[in-house]
């Protein structure tokens, strides 16, 4: 019996500290490239069709495209005329790639940006009373939000619902330390919980 129960401990023990860790990295992981490719998407359909029909590693041409991209952008910002040709190419290119308005607003989000470009974190209360840690993506002007409500613990995978304003409390809290807490399962929600605003029109300066 004393085997049997060191058996049963150890690999309760491996499956909890090891095994499960590891498989929570891999999701991770999984959804990190995903989110990659899914970003690098639309640039690669600015080339000619079959481009990149043969690509073995469509991660790597990904990051490729991404960091090609950023780089040209930079360039962009170097000068007046930059500048300019920077702010037409937004305005007509990029502008319009959904994933590109996302990483943009993604980024605001963790830049602290409060001036309603980025995705702000926040609290969203059902009338059970329960309250769940979405993100605001943006704001109708009718009193109407759109939010994500991210999957634990993949953070930027989630089901998008339309909430009205009221719904919604503001949080204080970073998106760095709001992913940090889905990616953790919950951990270290309490601390997001202290850092709460009011619900009524808290989420207002969206556009």
């Amino acid at each position: 019996m004393n085997s049997i129960g060191r058996f049963l401990k150890t690999t309760i023990l491996g499956g909890l500290f090891v095994l499960l860790p590891l498989l929570l990295l891999f999701l991770l992981l999984a959804e990190a490239l995903n989110l990659v490719v899914a970003l690098a998407t639309p640039i690669a359909d600015l080339f000619p069709k079959g481009t990149f029909d043969q690509v073995n590693f469509p991660v790597l041409i990904a990051l490729v495209l991404i960091l090609a991209v950023s780089f040209l952008l930079g360039l962009a910002m170097l000068s007046e005329k930059g500048k300019r040709l920077g702010g037409w190419l937004e305005g007509k290119v990029l502008g319009r790639l959904p994933a590109y308005n996302f990483l943009k607003r993604l980024t605001a989000g963790f830049e602290g940006d409060r001036g309603g470009k980025g995705f702000r974190p926040a609290l969203l209360h059902s009338s059970e009373g329960v309250r769940e840690i979405v993100y605001v993506i943006e704001e109708h002007g009718n009193k109407q939000l759109t939010v994500l409500v991210p999957w634990a613990p993949t953070p930027f995978a989630g089901s998008v619902k339309i909430v009205t304003r009221d719904q919604v409390e503001m949080l204080e809290a970073s998106m760095g330390d709001t992913i940090m807490v889905l990616s953790h399962l919950g951990t270290g929600a309490r601390d997001l919980l202290g850092k709460g605003g009011s619900r009524q029109g808290s989420a207002s300066g969206f556009s």
